[in-house]
């Protein structure tokens, strides 16, 4: 739900909550001036009866509801004089109508020649129901007619004014952070959306020298050890043919080479992983991931046969993914590189292609890895000791920056599956 629909959601519910209660409100305001009203009338009708009395007393012999509007009764002087005059709401029987209906009625007290007359004098007054249901009917057109009203404008006066706030909306939205030097903001007199731009222009400006000053930083970083390893790897090689050397000395050196060699492995895939999260790889393509995987299992069919395992591949479909080349060869690499290294002596690895993903399965221990951590980085099978830990955690990068899936399940041998759709 959009901004401006849901500001009309809450309107239209306080709308009709302030409606309920004004019309509440007003009911009981217009009853009450309808009854004032029918007061004065009523005690105006019974100036004018006894005012008629005086002059005809046969009058009084004469009334009743059935000829007038009001009926005359002697009453005892003791009641009399302590008859106050008395409004109340009736119901009286009418032809017209053959029911029924409302009247307000006035009993008050009069003398005559010394003789107490009790006087009902009524008029006819509305019909509570079908008061209430008129006022039902004109709210809900009033009510309707608002929401109407309320919508209209909102589609057309405050959009235009909600306008920067969605410009800068959608250039949020196309920002790249490793390709956009800042970004521009439209002009606006509203002073919010002046401080959102100032602050969104300042946040912007800050996260793209943050992220310069990072991507420099791991990029000479990076470069910056790789020389050192590079030369401590050919002096100790060097070092090593040396023939005066025990072979506990050579050992010795030999364990230092391959530690060196695994922080070299390891300095280039943090390296990776730090280009895919920051997004540098930004060149996409259509490419063909059955070439691709044929291509690849090819070239580590020597690594395979070193480790006594077996790659095989079932087509069940094309399958073309658009995505950057080098990730795209850099996540099969990984994937199959983790299945033969993690396998035993004399395993499979099976890779299943069809049209929306495909399945990698290997033997190897015959324990099953948590799903929760088999994509963490330096989570890894602690026998495998040439492993960095950074295989799937580079896959699972590469997965999440193109929005695919992966899932890892364990039968008799370790599955990982992949969603490219």
């Amino acid at each position: 739900m959009n901004l401006l629909n849901y500001t009309l959601k809450y309107l239209s519910i306080a709308l009709l909550l302030v409606i309920s209660i004004w019309a509440v409100l007003f009911y009981f305001n217009m009853i009450d001036e309808v009854q004032d009203s029918l007061d004065d009338g009523l005690e105006n009708n019974k100036m004018l009866v006894i005012q008629r009395v005086e002059k005809d007393s046969g009058i009084i012999q004469r009334s009743g509801f059935s000829e007038h509007n009001y009926e005359i009764k002697e009453v005892t002087e003791k009641s009399g004089l302590k008859f106050k005059d008395k409004y109340q709401d009736t119901l009286m029987y009418t032809l017209n109508e053959e029911d029924m209906e409302p009247f307000r009625m006035l009993t008050t007290v009069f003398n005559k020649d010394n003789k107490y007359y009790e006087m009902k004098v009524v008029s006819s007054t509305v019909e509570e129901d079908d008061l209430v249901r008129s006022l039902l009917y004109s709210l809900i057109w009033l009510y309707t007619a608002i929401l109407v009203s309320f919508f209209v404008i909102n589609h057309l006066l405050l959009r235009r004014i909600w306008t920067p706030f969605y410009l800068l909306l959608k250039r949020l939205k196309a920002f790249r952070l490793d390709k956009d030097q800042g970004i521009e903001t439209g002009r606006t007199e509203v002073k919010e959306f002046k401080e959102l731009n100032a602050a969104v222009e300042s946040l912007v400006a800050q996260s793209v020298g943050t992220y310069g000053s990072q991507k420099q930083f791991i990029e000479n970083a990076a470069h910056e050890l790789q020389t050192p390893l590079a030369i401590s790897l050919n002096r100790l090689e060097l070092l090593a043919e040396n023939e005066d050397l025990s072979d506990q000395h050579l050992e010795a050196i030999g364990q230092v080479i391959g530690t060196l060699q695994r922080l070299t492995r390891l300095n280039k895939s943090l390296l990776l992983l730090s280009k895919i999260e920051n997004k540098q790889y930004g060149e996409v393509a259509l490419l063909s991931i059955t070439t691709l995987t044929k291509t690849l299992i090819s070239e580590y069919e020597d690594f395979a046969a070193l480790k006594s395992v077996q790659v095989h591949l079932k087509e069940e479909g094309p399958l073309e993914v658009a995505m950057n080349k080098d990730l795209a060869a850099i996540l099969i690499s990984n994937l199959l590189k983790n299945a033969i290294t993690h396998n035993i002596a004399g395993g499979t690895v099976n890779v299943s292609i069809g049209p929306n993903g495909l399945v990698i399965s290997n033997t190897g221990r015959s324990v099953a890895l948590d799903p929760e951590k088999v994509f963490k980085r330096f989570k890894k099978d602690s026998q495998a000791q040439s492993s960095t830990g950074l295989g799937l955690a580079i896959v699972k990068a590469i997965i999440d920056l193109y929005g695919f899936g992966i899932q890892y399940s364990y039968t008799d041998q370790h599955h990982l599956k992949l969603n490219f759709r």
